[in-house]
């Protein structure tokens, strides 16, 4: 009996080889997914190597799992400032409470790689958005992740349920921050998450039992937002199930991995429809003096400031998942000036998003003042914030993005009287393909005018901030260039600066190499390279072709004088670019005329 018993508890610990576990895996999958799956063997899935990538992913860290983070708050809301109008608490909040957290996880890595015994019970700063529809809440967010460089995902909190049941599991969002740190489990360990429409989950006052897709998603969020781990290998994930087996095949060891929440930055947001009124019964029976019977959408927004953890828990959330979210953020409610600021602004990715359609056929679009006032009036009658301005930007330019790239039309002025009729200006502007009218050609350019003076002045606010991270110096030609090239290119401030400071870099490096392959000694003065960089921008040619025919025209002239005076550097400035022959006849003069005086 002895001995039947060790046969079977070897039998239970014999390890199956690979087609038991492929024959028990394909049957597993044929069960929950029918014919759609199938293994096929051999089976190899190619894994990233840590050891053989020296940046940690995609979002910007120096090493896998330390932050590079080093920004300020007040950086930070600048930047924010650059691209979303209003909104000016929230963006400092905001602002402030992320760099902080990156801040610390930074300072405590660097102090120790341990695990500090006082970091036990230290509060995360999780945030939660409250603002209605349209306000910014998920462009704002999108911006920071991009900005400060770590993984980032959103999820939709309606189409989460607690873990046990059919639906999307919430943990599900923490694996796909290991996805989005391309596999670095320490990058994504210091990642965001953003889930939206968190309101939608609060418990329904009318629903007796077991909440499953509210209540159930709030106690299964609790865990993740504080610290715990979450297992990468899941049971409704076949991918990492046969990543498990092929790892157990070529190993013989199973391998567990977890990703710990600890540093994970969640931040929540909703319209919460609804609250303002619970709010109201709260300040009424403490005699501020609401009324009950006010019901202005003002009033309703400036009232969301009054929040407490206790309306939020009578709106429908658990005391302990409130808990977990102990910085609160209140967004304001886009009016029409605010919609107009918000056109006009030259990162805004509404009217670059339009400006990059046309230009897919040849066609550039310029917008009048009085055109984008228009549009944000269309926009705020609908009453859904900046969405309302898709939409009627979208409405009103439809028919011109389907008829014109048909016909000979290269510009296109949106104006007024466009955006109140457009299809009898559709047909003006057919008639009118190459904008013969002279009054249309003056307000074509003037309009051009308008959007050079706002991307300028774009560039010149944050000029202390680009010159803080370049070493650049960016005085008034500079600005000029980095708002024409984003003109020219359909793109933001911030893509313009990047790319003005790449080809300040490729300017510098290219021509001082190319003078020393040449055995001359040449330093740039930066009026040369902005020459360049102009040249570059307004006649759209590639930086190595002008470096190389400048040096080109160059070369014998400075040989020249180097042999003839023995003249052992040079500067090349902007004359030099803007007309090489004169730049050389001058140096000729100059040092052959002094020579002479001194024989």
């Amino acid at each position: 009996m002895e001995f039947e018993d060790n046969l079977q508890e070897e039998k239970e610990q014999k390890i199956p080889n690979q087609k038991e576990l492929e024959k028990e895996l394909s049957d597993y999958l044929s069960k929950k997914y029918g014919d759609r799956i199938k293994i096929i063997s051999p089976i190899l899935f190619p894994q990233s190597d840590p050891k053989k990538t020296d940046e940690g992913g995609k979002a910007g860290f120096k090493k896998p799992g330390v932050p590079a983070f080093d920004m300020k708050p007040e950086e930070l809301d600048s930047y924010l400032d650059g691209y979303v109008v209003k909104q000016n608490q929230a963006k400092g909040v905001l602002a402030t409470k992320i760099c902080t957290h990156f801040n610390r996880i930074k300072s405590m890595f660097k102090r120790s790689n341990k695990e500090n015994p006082f970091s036990v019970g230290m509060i995360k700063n999780n945030i939660l958005m409250i603002g209605p529809t349209g306000v910014g809440k998920t462009y704002l967010i999108k911006l920071i992740a991009q900005k400060i460089g770590v993984p980032f995902v959103k999820g939709d909190a309606t189409k989460f349920s607690e873990t046990g049941y059919v639906g999307g599991d919430v943990e599900d969002l923490v694996r796909d921050l290991v996805y989005e740190a391309n596999d670095d489990i320490k990058l994504a360990e210091n990642g965001i998450i953003y889930i939206d429409e968190i309101d939608k989950i609060a418990s329904s006052q009318n629903i007796i039992g077991h909440d499953v897709s509210r209540a159930g998603v709030q106690r299964a969020l609790l865990k993740p937002m504080e610290e715990t781990d979450v297992d990468l290998k899941v049971p409704h994930d076949p991918i990492s199930q046969i990543q498990a087996i092929e790892h157990y095949r070529r190993t013989g060891k199973r391998e567990k991995q977890v990703v710990n929440t600890k540093n994970i930055l969640f931040i929540m947001s909703g319209a919460f429809e609804g609250l303002p009124d619970i709010i109201k019964k709260r300040l009424k029976r403490k005699g501020i003096g609401f009324e009950a019977d006010v019901h202005s959408t003002q009033v309703d927004l400036d009232i969301l400031k009054e929040v407490r953890a206790h309306d939020l828990i009578e709106f429908g959330f658990e005391s302990e998942f409130i808990g977990r979210l102990p910085v609160i953020v209140v967004l304001d409610e886009l009016l029409k000036d605010d919609l107009v600021e918000i056109l006009k602004n030259p990162n805004n990715p509404i009217i670059l998003s339009k400006k990059r359609d046309f230009m897919a056929y040849s066609i550039n679009i310029k917008f009048e003042d009085s055109a984008l006032e228009e549009l944000s009036e269309m926009a705020a009658q609908e009453k859904t914030g900046a969405r309302g301005l898709v939409s009627a930007v979208e409405r009103t330019l439809m028919p011109f993005e389907k008829r014109l790239p048909s016909t000979g039309v290269t510009k296109l002025l949106v104006t007024p009287e466009l955006v109140k009729n457009p299809t009898r200006e559709l047909k003006r502007v057919e008639s009118d393909s190459d904008m013969s009218d002279p009054q249309m050609r003056k307000r074509f350019e003037r309009a051009v005018v308008n959007e050079k003076k706002r991307a300028k002045r774009t560039v010149a606010d944050r000029a202390k901030e680009f010159e803080a991270q370049s070493d650049l110096k960016l005085y008034e030609e500079r600005v000029d260039l980095i708002a024409e090239h984003a003109l020219r290119s359909i793109s933001d401030i911030d893509s313009a600066f990047r790319d003005f400071k790449e080809m300040y870099d490729l300017v510098k490096g290219n021509n001082e190499g190319l003078f020393s392959q040449l055995g001359i000694n040449v330093s740039l003065a930066d009026s040369a390279i902005d020459e360049i960089i102009r040249i570059a921008i307004f006649q759209d040619k590639d930086i190595n072709e002008i470096c190389l025919n400048l040096a080109n025209e160059l070369e014998y002239g400075l040989k020249l004088v180097r042999d003839r005076v023995g003249l052992g550097a040079f500067t090349i400035t902007r004359e030099a670019v803007v007309d090489p022959e004169k730049y050389i006849d001058s140096l000729i003069k100059k040092y052959y005329s002094r020579d002479s005086m001194i024989s």
